[in-house]
């Protein structure tokens, strides 16, 4: 089958055809039909995050269930799935109180050495790594159960592939982390895919005031169409003086959707005394940031780290894609592009300009 294999951190992915194996103990075959193009995968093609190479990435993933290893529960042949980076074993203690994204055996959805390679790079039989433990950018994936969710065939698939993780995400890190409550003041840097859900996550739960900021001016539109009140255009303005003429005192939360430094800072400037700042953009390996204890201390400032947007894939997908359907969650201005698995270089040159929410490949 043909796949985008990464074969350095060059940020390049080459079309190469791969086996892929039959399902074994709780693994589920699945036609990919849509994946997403997340920045988080860029990220690993850039630079070295440890992800073993060769390797096959991509997370944002729905298909159509095709066979069943012998320990599968959960699906059924023809089940529409989504699938996410979001690895948990089910027995841990993280896991049995809830927080499957904090679980401490992520390495049991991974297929056991005994039992062979999932992917073999049919030019020279060697092991193709299975990024994420999805590997989304291929014809067929192979997936533990734990892994994949169930949703109704009236989601289309590329809507459907975004709610594996800049849905989760960028609306998780509002509803989940920071618990967003009606009339709260929402600050969101960065409206790309997972922004533009950190701003729908928090019109969803009832923020009154949700500023959107991107160097992007063309993004106002699509923004306020997600639910941001406000739009700062970061390349003609200074963001902490645009948030602070609307806010003197600041505001109840901030979230960074980039992965940068001097954003980082601003999120911790941009909040209120005992207010909060999250961090959901991925950082580069190595990079650390300054921040003034005394300050967090004086001004009560939480500041925390959100990963997957502290998302029960289990309970939460299901219930996003339920949204969708009654019209209350919008998907359909996600999906900005469709193209085919060839044109992913490509494509990932058009995210880099932050032009588009999500590109898809729904062609293989």
């Amino acid at each position: 089958m043909k796949a985008a294999i990464l074969n350095a951190n060059n940020g390049r992915f080459d079309i190469e055809q791969v086996t892929i194996d039959t399902p074994k103990g709780h693994e589920v075959l699945v036609d990919v039909k849509a994946a997403g193009l997340c920045h988080s995968d860029l990220h690993l093609a850039e630079a070295n995050y440890g992800t073993p190479l060769p390797a096959v990435l991509g997370h944002e993933l729905a298909g159509i269930v095709k066979a069943l290893g012998p320990d599968v529960t959960e699906f059924a042949v023809g089940d529409h799935v989504v699938g996410s980076l979001v690895q948990f074993c089910g027995h841990c203690f993280p896991c049995l109180d809830g927080r499957t994204y904090q679980c401490d055996h992520p390495e049991e959805t991974m297929r056991p050495v005994e039992d062979g390679q999932r992917l073999t790079r049919d030019a020279d039989g060697k092991p193709v790594y299975t990024g994420w433990g999805t590997a989304a950018f291929a014809e067929m994936a192979l997936v533990h159960q734990n892994q994949l969710v169930k949703v109704p065939k009236e989601v289309p698939f590329p809507q459907a592939s975004l709610l594996g993780c800049s849905v989760i995400t960028g609306a998780g890190a509002a509803i989940n982390t920071a618990h967003v409550r009606p009339g709260d003041s929402v600050v969101v840097i960065g409206a790309g895919g997972v922004g533009l859900n950190a701003i729908a996550g928090a019109k969803l739960a009832g923020a009154a005031h949700i500023i959107a900021i991107d160097a992007q001016p063309q993004k106002e539109a699509l923004a306020r169409k997600f639910g941001a009140t406000d739009f700062v255009n970061a390349r003609d303005t200074d963001p902490l003086e645009a948030v602070r003429a609307l806010f003197p005192a600041g505001v109840d939360h901030a979230f960074e959707i980039i992965g940068l430094v001097p954003t980082s800072e601003q999120a911790v400037a941009m909040v209120r005394k005992g207010g909060g700042a999250y961090l959901v953009g991925l950082h580069r390996p190595g990079v650390s940031m300054a921040v003034s204890g005394l300050d967090l201390i004086v001004r009560q400032v939480d500041l925390r780290g959100v990963y997957m947007g502290s998302s029960n894939i289990k309970h939460d997908i299901p219930m996003y894609a339920d949204l969708y359907l009654q019209g209350r969650f919008n998907l359909d201005d996600l999906v900005s592009r469709e193209v085919n698995i060839i044109e992913i270089n490509e494509a990932y040159e058009d995210l880099k300009h932050g032009a588009v929410a999500r590109t898809v490949i729904t062609f293989f």
